[in-house]
């Protein structure tokens, strides 16, 4: 006899993680990054042949990147509402199915439409780092749960490592290749989660129905932001994604034209920066968090961001493979140290019944800052001068550096020790 997956899905006790569960969010994590770190060293192989004017290259290449975050950015409020509604583990299932078929969409290709509804499909369903948020927040005490987020922030990182090398490597089998790889990986996760993945979410802690101006993004986020706790953070968490976004479009371009490496070096720089969040959000984080606590962790974060920007900058004027990886060594430490503090410190402002919406607010706010920072990044390094973009990049840092600093007696969290 047939069951319901979701209905009969047993139920995590709070606090009581399964092992089985943290594997799969960990694999979840980690794929979800591998992925786009496949697909980096690819993308413009992948893209050029559809164009009959290469030097749309790069306008082309950062409107798949654009439109990714913009239908993430249109879905993930939505997610983490349904994710209340409906529970945590059929959400995340779907968002694995649909990032597996935007991934052998993106190889089949044929034409520019066909990677551009990829990565449409990819975007709609890529909530799941919401979601998973969302489930920690279900199951983990509110005073563990950084050194959780910092462990898949490691696992993540682990997915920044190993992306862009199997992306070369298995390049040479065809561009496509990797593409093929990734969805075939996220595929067997989706399955295993399907198999042993509890669900966290009890019915009685679910709302009744959802509205649905729940599931438009500008209404989920302004409801969201409307909560004065959560406002300050929510702020902070794009405007340090505004920056990665800027220096995620940038990068290559910048080290292409400052030392004249090739996408071989460039992996070199990625894989660096993919050891440097492992590192910190594995293993540093979850030395300072008990000591610091979130907020000046983020601080001390958000403080190595701004000075690795400036090293950035100091590479247009002063070309030295040096002062590059100090810039990448300073910027992995720290977002690094950032990410799982802002998570932590989000999930601790929101009541037990509102981590999807408040989780998936956050990721909304992130996807638009990623819509943004790849226009706002290529504008100011085209026409305004190559080191422009990192000087603002800094300057944001530091401006988010300050505000972390006014909020923290306005969004004292339910939690206390936090501050």
């Amino acid at each position: 006899m047939q069951t319901n997956p979701t209905k009969d899905a047993p139920t995590i006790a709070p606090t009581t993680p399964n092992r089985l569960a943290v594997l799969f969010m960990m694999m979840t994590a980690f794929l979800s990054t591998m992925g786009i770190g496949i697909i980096s060293p690819v993308l413009p192989f992948i893209v050029q042949p559809y164009l009959p004017n290469q030097d749309n290259l790069a306008t082309i290449i950062g409107w798949l990147i654009s439109l990714y975050a913009i239908c993430q950015f249109i879905a993930a409020p939505g997610l983490g509402a349904l994710s209340d509604r409906f529970g945590r583990r059929p959400l995340l299932l779907i968002c694995l199915f649909g990032s597996a078929v935007g991934y052998a969409l993106f190889g089949w290709g044929g034409a520019l439409w066909v990677l551009f509804l990829s990565r449409m499909i990819d975007g709609l369903t890529g909530g799941n780092f919401s979601i998973l948020a969302a489930y920690i927040g279900d199951v983990i005490a509110p005073e563990d749960r950084g050194r959780y987020f910092g462990t898949f922030g490691g696992a993540a990182g682990a997915g920044f490592i190993i992306g862009p090398v199997i992306g070369g490597f298995a390049a040479r089998w065809g561009y496509q290749t990797p593409v093929y790889v990734a969805a075939a990986l996220t595929l067997v996760n989706m399955l295993w989660g399907y198999f042993f993945l509890p669900e966290s979410l009890s019915t009685e802690q679910r709302p009744k129905q959802i509205k649905v101006g729940q599931l438009n993004p500008l209404t989920q986020l302004w409801g969201v932001l409307a909560l004065p706790q959560l406002r300050g953070l929510l702020l902070i968490s794009f405007l340090y994604a505004l920056p990665f976004a800027i220096l995620q479009s940038t990068s290559a371009v910048l080290i292409k034209d400052s030392l004249g490496w090739n996408a071989d070096g460039i992996g070199v720089v990625f894989l660096i920066l993919g050891v440097m969040d492992i590192v910190v959000q594995a293993g540093l984080v979850n030395l300072l968090l008990p000591r610091l606590r979130e907020v000046k962790v983020a601080m001390l974060g958000l403080l190595s961001l701004a000075l690795g920007f400036g090293l950035y900058a100091l590479l247009v004027y002063l070309p030295s493979p040096g002062l590059l990886f100090g810039a990448v060594i300073l910027y992995g430490l720290g977002s690094g140290l950032i990410e799982p503090s802002l998570r932590g410190l989000l999930s601790q402002a929101a009541g037990p019944n509102e981590q999807g919406v408040v989780q998936g607010g956050g990721q909304s706010l992130q996807s638009l800052a990623l819509v943004l920072g790849p226009l706002i990044g290529g504008l100011l390094y085209a026409q305004i001068g190559h080191a422009s973009p990192y000087w603002l990049c800094a300057l944001i840092s530091g401006l988010t550096f300050l505000i972390l600093w006014l909020i923290r007696p306005a969004s004292q969290p339910m939690t206390e020790g936090v501050w």
